[in-house]
């Protein structure tokens, strides 16, 4: 049997993801920037998708800016924020995913930003009162990044709580969502963010394409050259089959939203108590209260022994795919980032175990089986 547990890195694409791309690939093939027929074709597509988007996040579709990922995203918020929008101080944390943390490095080093990191307590979460006082202690112009939801613990911000403190110390805020993006409703109006990014890939749609939501107030330059695309936001030609998988993918997602964290927390749930039976000194690591933690994510601290050590490889090689941390890291000769912040994690094997709408009791209970004979060995 195989099983697939591994959905933080990328999710396997739904069926009406691939139906609704392929006459985009096969028939509906012009250039969205040409003006004959062809191309107002696949234009008017790309324009409904923008608006079904924008819908969605109670967004203007002119808000909507489409990448090739969550990684173009990340950059371009936080570059264009320092190029465009005066920002000459980044707060974030040592826990983002790369593409923030190496990114607010290279403006750091380049281009004389001030990157200052946010404390976070034993669990890994953001200390929201060490935040406001950071934002109160400078009068620079700020920008604010931090994931809603973390990649590798699961951890989730408050995003009213910053929001409104970015707000009151009149700071941008930018939310790495590609983890909790077509997982969580977004009410854009109700909760202001500046810039929140996407991949398709992390809920059943295509790799290679995203977006990137700017509000409207922040007006950016492209930062990406050589054509007037996107409304002059993003030079290159239009991943027309991407953006109808997209545009499928959230609809999808959204659709189902509710019944979809009812099914996924249930499976975890009933992982962790599970995992506990087997061997009562498995810990988990990050947050555990269900409301503050992402319901796809459980990072699993196996107590650290010679039967642990190849565990990822023992998983795979019994047709179980986990991972010790981001994918993005993978061949890395580095343990995991966000792992070695956190506190007690010195005896700690790592294996982070993420699920989706099409996991099923039946590989949850296949992987316990597994892990039980290789503990006991």
């Amino acid at each position: 049997m195989n099983v697939y547990l591994d959905n933080a890195a990328t999710t396997p694409m739904a069926p009406e993801v691939v139906d609704a791309m392929i006459p985009f690939m096969r028939e509906h093939f012009g250039n969205p920037s040409s003006t004959h027929a062809f191309g107002r074709k696949t234009k008017n597509v790309v324009e409904i998708v923008r608006k079904q988007i924008a819908k969605e996040l109670n967004a203007d579709p002119s808000e909507i800016i489409f990448t090739s990922g969550g990684t173009e995203a990340d950059n371009m918020a936080l570059a264009t924020s320092v190029f465009d929008l005066g920002v000459e101080r980044i707060i974030t944390s040592p826990i983002e995913h790369h593409a923030v943390g190496h990114t607010s490095e290279y403006l750091a080093e380049n281009h004389k930003v001030s990157v200052v990191h946010v404390r976070l307590d034993e669990k890994g979460s953001v200390d929201i009162d060490h935040l406001e006082e950071l934002l109160s202690n400078s009068d620079k112009k700020t920008l604010v990044s931090l994931m809603h939801g973390n990649n590798e613990i699961g951890n989730l911000l408050p995003l009213e709580k910053v929001s409104a403190l970015c707000q009151q110390y009149d700071a941008l805020f930018h939310s790495d969502t590609v983890q909790t993006m077509g997982h969580y409703r977004f009410d854009l109006q109700k909760t202001p963010i500046d810039f929140i990014t996407c991949a398709a890939h992390k809920f059943h749609g295509p790799k290679g394409v995203g977006f990137l939501y700017v509000r409207k107030n922040n007006k950016i330059k492209s930062f990406i050259h050589g054509g007037t695309q996107e409304r002059g936001h993003r030079a290159g030609t239009v991943n027309v089959a991407g953006v109808v998988g997209l545009g499928k993918a959230i609809e999808l997602a959204f659709s189902e939203v509710e019944e979809h964290q009812k099914h996924v927390q249930g499976l975890k749930s009933y992982m962790k108590e599970e995992l506990k039976k087997i061997n009562p000194n498995i810990r988990f690591n990050g947050e555990q209260d269900e409301s503050k933690s992402l319901y796809t994510v459980l990072n699993v601290c196996f107590p650290q022994n010679e039967k642990t050590g190849m565990f990822l490889f023992s998983l795979d090689i019994n047709g179980i795919a986990a991972s010790g941390g981001s994918a993005c890291s993978s061949g890395s000769n580095q343990g995991s980032h966000v792992i070695s912040e956190l506190e007690n994690v010195s005896d700690c094997q790592p294996i982070r175990f993420s699920f989706s709408r099409y996991t099923t009791k039946e590989e949850i209970d296949y992987a316990l089986s597994k892990i039980k004979e290789m503990l006991a060995e």
